[in-house]
């Protein structure tokens, strides 16, 4: 079956977006509405596998939504919604709960990093997870998830439910006359010179929400002087930058800088130090942080806009919603047929 080029991605929506969010994940959307029909997700749902107090998960809901449109992204040519609004992601996740394993579930290595010596008290939700990840993206028959490296693996969880269901269900899904490749076998789109970015106070760490240090990273609603100061003071190593790619290595805090500057220039490491290598961070820190400013400030000052205009993010998401659940439900009538449900 020849599957309509559709792209769905999902941000949780727990504890402020910072710039790892914004360079792996939420810039790379608005090119893609270009090629692909687009559905972006604040998977909520997915957010309270650890507790969330009720009137923050609101509040970081529509920050999210704000940050896809202030990036940018038209919530008219793309599907923006919260998924809590359309109940077949929760609906064909315990279908999919069904079919995968829970040997595949305790080798998602985010789980062992999440769960670490207290996995017997996490919730079921954390475990289960993937299971609901992969329905989000089989909900609407994906083509592509943009990816980071560290979701590889629960994209290839997707891509094994797909075709288990396939496998498992083949004879039922040819009796109700649908294609046999009834779900699509996803594609990562992993794209970008930095598509994992590290703290700003220690480079073997990700950039993340949950790190205690606001100094590890730089937030989207950070203003002009924030940004600044933040890369100012990032971690450094006290040698030169290299002349080359091969001089980064072993340099965690120097390549995650060259890596962050090559991405908001749109430009590869290499051609960053064409420009810079052999200079000190005395000049680079400093050119580093004008350009961080000038492409995040702007956004930052939208998104604050629009997380104030509350009745306007809500009703984008309403709407989103409603045109997502159109899609959603059409997946949901077939897979009720095909494992025999009564409707």
């Amino acid at each position: 079956m020849a599957f309509s080029p559709r792209v769905f991605s999902g941000i949780q929506p727990s504890g402020d977006l910072h710039l790892g969010n914004y360079l792996g994940a939420i810039r790379r959307f608005v090119p893609l509405q270009d090629t692909h029909e687009t559905i972006y997700c604040v998977v909520d749902m997915h957010a309270i596998t650890v507790w969330q107090e009720p009137n923050d998960l609101r509040r970081a809901t529509r920050e999210v939504a704000a940050a896809f449109i202030a990036a940018g992204v038209d919530p008219k040519r793309s599907i923006v919604f919260n998924q809590s609004q359309v109940m077949q992601h929760a609906e064909l996740a315990w279908v999919f709960n069904c079919i995968a394993r829970i040997g595949w579930m305790n080798r998602m290595t985010q789980f062992k990093d999440k769960a670490g010596k207290n996995s017997e008290n996490v919730s079921l939700g954390l475990l289960a997870y993937p299971s609901l990840m992969a329905a989000d993206i089989l909900l609407y028959k994906a083509t592509a998830v943009p990816v980071g490296d560290d979701q590889k693996q629960h994209l290839e969880l997707t891509r094994d439910i797909a075709a288990k269901f396939n496998n498992d269900y083949a004879a039922s899904i040819v009796e109700q006359g649908l294609d046999p490749d009834f779900f699509p076998i996803t594609e990562p789109l992993i794209a970008g010179p930095a598509t994992r970015i590290m703290s700003l106070r220690d480079g073997t760490k990700k950039m993340s929400k949950s790190d205690p240090s606001d100094q590890s990273r730089i937030s989207l609603l950070d203003d002009a002087d924030a940004i600044s100061k933040k890369i100012k003071k990032a971690t450094t190593d006290p040698a030169e930058l290299p002349l080359d790619v091969e001089g980064l290595k072993g340099r965690p805090e120097a390549d995650n800088l060259v890596g962050i500057y090559a991405a908001l220039s749109d430009k590869t490491k290499a051609e960053v130090l064409t420009e810079f290598g052999g200079q000190g961070w005395g000049k680079f820190k400093p050119a580093l942080a004008d350009l961080a400013v000038a492409q995040l400030a702007p956004m930052s000052g939208e998104m604050r806009r629009l997380i104030e205009d509350t009745t306007t993010i809500d009703g984008i998401l309403r709407d989103g919603g409603e045109r997502a659940a159109a899609i959603a439900e059409k997946t949901m009538h077939d897979v009720r047929r095909i494992v025999g449900f009564i409707r």
